[in-house]
């Protein structure tokens, strides 16, 4: 499927950003700044292209039902791109990369240290031949100190970072020891971050006229977003612990059993929790002593637990939830991923999409979660099958005709 143009206005249009980035980080950001409405051109290896299209299965299905070569970790994170390919490593193709940079407004990349200085495609060089051009690299640990040469994966990351020893099941219990979150949370999490110093860097270009160079790490992003457990730590001086499901602040707000499986109640003030109780049939509960404020919740967990997790086993967890909110507790089911597109809110938001694909006829795909009342967020195309656009990106941004092309092609330069 070719991008086309839609007829509603867009929050980025007019924008090009050149996307040297694999995997997930710097990919997720190229595809928010594309649903934005921004002209994303993804450059990639002939032949290979980004890891991830090799990361399955499962595969997307043709019309057929037949395998098809491009893997459902990638289609995740390109959505509105164009894919053009060029080996970096001939001197043609970094000489092509360099006329796109001249072009673009916005370039991000995920290479190791360095990575890109070899073939002159470093801020320093891009940044002499455009000045306005905002260049954004994302690393494992940033382009400082002892560890910035080091390559640097999530779950790397998530472990060294701190994430992983808040994650599990607490100490003692079966199955404890540090977990991993179940998606790769500190890419998407930088990917998110890049986006938005790309849209602050582009904030300061319209009054200076000058781009930026934008330096993220994962290790610095997941350290940021240790949030309030970091500020446990620096405040009260005591290394939060794994707790499973529970909260360190604020009780209750955890799992509990129910006749027919687990639900989440969050009662995160007082009064949720007093109406929690009139819910539990448990009114007493409200005032007594040990749990009529959340610090005595804290302080008496255990013990509340226990009784709640009594009462909870008596009924379905469906039938809990319908209680709770008439009373206003958050309270929901766990659900795995069937469940969660076949809840009627998510279907009413609209999380599931489903866009035109050359070889699947369509490929499902989830929303963004942006709503905009002006500049809504627009799906043009699937992600691109690898070099899709090569021809019409090189024809669009550096005018090369299909003779230019050809030959380059025959150089194996794309």
């Amino acid at each position: 499927m070719e991008t086309t143009a839609l007829t509603s206005p867009s929050a980025l249009g007019g924008l090009r950003v050149l996307d040297l980035s694999r995997v997930l980080a710097g990919p997720w950001a190229g595809q928010l700044l594309a649903d934005l409405g921004a002209d994303v051109v993804k450059v990639e290896r002939p032949g290979a292209g980004d890891d991830t299209r090799a990361w399955g299965p499962p595969w997307l299905a043709d019309a057929d039902g037949h395998s098809t070569t491009e893997s459902a970790y990638y289609l995740s994170a390109n959505r509105n791109k164009r894919s053009v390919t060029i080996d970096l490593s001939r001197p043609e193709g970094q000489q092509l990369v360099r006329r796109l940079a001249v072009k673009a407004d916005i370039l991000i990349e995920n290479y190791k240290l360095n990575g890109l200085r070899q073939y002159g495609l470093d801020y320093a060089s891009l940044s002499a031949l455009n000045p306005r051009l905002i260049y954004c690299s994302i690393t494992g640990f940033g382009q400082t100190g002892p560890y910035a040469a080091r390559a640097g994966y999530d779950f790397l990351i998530q472990g060294m970072g701190g994430l992983m020893s808040l994650t599990g099941r607490e100490e003692g219990a079966e199955g404890a020891g540090p977990m991993k979150v179940g998606v790769a949370l500190t890419d998407i999490l930088t990917g998110l971050y890049a986006s938005n110093a790309i849209l602050a860097a582009l904030a300061h270009r319209t009054s200076s006229g000058k781009g930026q160079y934008i330096d993220l790490a994962l290790l610095d992003v997941q350290v940021a977003c240790l949030a309030n457990q970091a500020s446990n730590y620096l405040v009260g001086g005591a290394a939060p612990v794994r707790m499973g499901n529970a909260h360190p602040n604020i009780v209750p707000y955890q799992d509990f059993p129910t006749a027919d499986g687990h639900m989440i109640i969050a009662a995160g003030n007082d009064g949720q929790f007093a109406h929690l109780c009139d819910v539990l049939g448990q009114p007493g509960w409200a005032t007594d002593p040990r749990f009529c404020s959340n610090p005595q919740r804290v302080r008496h967990r255990d013990a509340l637990i226990a009784l709640i997790r009594s009462v909870t086993v008596s009924r379905k967890t469906q039938d809990w939830v319908a209680l709770m909110e008439v009373v206003g507790v958050p309270c929901g089911p766990i659900n795995d991923l069937a469940g969660v597109f076949a809840d009627p809110q998510v279907q009413a938001r609209g999380l599931r999409i489903d866009l035109p694909h050359p070889q699947a006829g369509s490929v499902p795909l989830v929303a963004n979660p942006i709503r905009m009342s002006d500049t809504p967020v627009q799906y043009r195309a699937a992600p691109p099958a690898l070099g899709q656009h090569t021809d019409e990106v090189l024809a669009s941004w550096l005018a090369l005709t299909p003779p230019d092309v050809d030959a380059l092609r025959r150089g194996s330069v794309v």
